[in-house]
């Protein structure tokens, strides 16, 4: 899985001139950390759970990345998760490396006390890891704000004292962000509404959205006020679909009620198999699930003129060659879903400084950092003739690049 995703970085490098310092220092994670949590279950068993933490490049700044809760995660996947943070970090030119966390748990089946006992136990495991100035934690799949309230009030207990700049995607009353809960979502749709021109994507164009948790809600709402017809979505029990558009509200209260596919059948809205919604008909798809979800062995039935990444890397290697081929435009993840972090990053800033900004400064400023790093990945991408995603990368590497080299061979050799 890293080796894919390092191909990303080798595409890129072709289009600097880099010392080979540079190449070395990112092709691998400076510290990954796996320890064994064990908590008392509620039956007064005591259970183990693997768990992990990657700190991948910290050259820009504290490393920062979200710890998900997931029953198929590996270290793998981490070390590949915090390269895609590095790069996403430094595509939208935050003072931050990228970072990681796991832990191997299908959290769906612990009790609420089950869930805050391990995450209190990530959290004392890998204190000396984490810190506000080191490595930032935030939530990621199936963790939460009342996760991370949990770990950010453990990280206190442990150093005595207050610490809200260690966690983002707190609760408010916590030190969290507003705005933080649709960050995701609405900085793609901000990226979608500054390029929509561009791409040929006008209000009535028809939406397909793999995924419908927190990121795939919130961009059918944001899309729908917009005008466009959500006319698909899936989640981890199935998918749907209706030619004329679904409610957004009768989603949303579908998925609450457990599966958006409860409402199949009504009112022309049919059933369909999850796998087949990437071959829906429609001017925009949205993987908002998990990797590799579009592939060498789908990609090819891909209709959608516009696929907007708010997954991390839903798209494998190979895939992206056929869609590039059917000349299908890709926003690619590292800038497409680039609003969690900056907004985790205006919730540190917030936390440091002891002020808090309205709802309306933080959309304004995830608007204007979207739109700044869209239109340079976009001008960079037509200059050289490349992908979006190339662009994307090659945008971060240079940045990525000036750091390592303004530290010199001493940083680079004691890392």
């Amino acid at each position: 899985m890293l080796d894919q995703a390092l191909t990303r970085l080798d595409e890129a490098a072709r289009h600097l001139d880099l010392d080979a310092d540079v190449l070395e220092k990112l092709k691998y994670p400076r510290e990954t950390t796996k320890v064994r949590l064990m908590i008392r279950m509620d039956d007064g068993s005591r259970k183990s759970f693997m768990a992990w933490r990657c700190r991948y490049d910290d050259t820009r700044g504290p490393t920062k990345g979200g710890i998900r809760f997931h029953p198929d995660s590996t270290m793998e996947e981490v070390e590949t998760l915090a390269f895609w943070m590095t790069f996403k970090c430094a595509v939208m030119n935050l003072p931050y490396g990228g970072g990681k966390g796991a832990v191997q748990v299908d959290s769906r089946t612990l009790s609420k006390a089950e869930l805050e006992r391990l995450s209190r136990a990530y959290v004392q495991a890998f204190s000396k890891i984490i810190g506000p100035d080191r490595d930032i934690p935030a939530p990621d799949v199936y963790t939460n704000s009342m996760v991370m309230g949990w770990m950010a009030d453990e990280y206190a207990s442990i150093v005595g004292e207050a610490t809200p700049a260690v966690i983002t995607g707190k609760p408010i009353a916590l030190g969290g962000s507003l705005g933080r809960d649709d960050a995701t979502a609405r900085g793609g749709y901000y990226l979608v509404q500054r390029l929509a021109g561009t791409l040929g994507l006008e209000p009535g164009a028809r939406v397909a959205i793999q995924g419908f948790g927190n990121a795939g809600q919130h961009i059918a709402r944001l899309l729908a006020a917009d005008g466009y017809s959500i006319v698909a979505v899936s989640d981890s029990r199935g998918a749907i679909h209706c030619s004329s558009g679904i409610d957004v509200d009768r989603l949303i209260a579908a998925k609450g009620q457990g599966s958006v596919t409860n409402l199949a059948g009504a009112d022309g809205i049919s059933s369909i198999p999850a796998d087949e919604l990437v071959s829906v008909d429609c001017e925009l798809l949205v993987p908002a699930a998990l990797e590799d979800m579009i592939h060498e062995r789908n990609a090819g039935s891909v209709k959608a003129r516009v696929v907007l990444e708010l997954a991390n890397g839903p798209i494998t290697p190979e895939a992206d060659e056929i869609l590039a081929a059917k000349s299908i435009i890709v926003l690619p993840d590292i800038l497409a879903n680039a609003g969690g972090v900056t907004v985790s990053y205006f919730e540190w800033v917030q936390n440091r400084q002891g002020y808090y900004w309205p709802v309306e400064d933080v959309h304004a400023r995830l608007k204007s950092t979207m739109e700044r790093e869209g239109d340079a990945t976009w001008a960079l991408a037509q200059e050289k003739g490349i992908t979006l995603r190339s662009a994307a990368y090659v945008h971060a590497l240079s940045r990525l690049a000036g750091a390592i080299e303004a530290h010199g061979t001493q940083q680079f050799f004691t890392s």
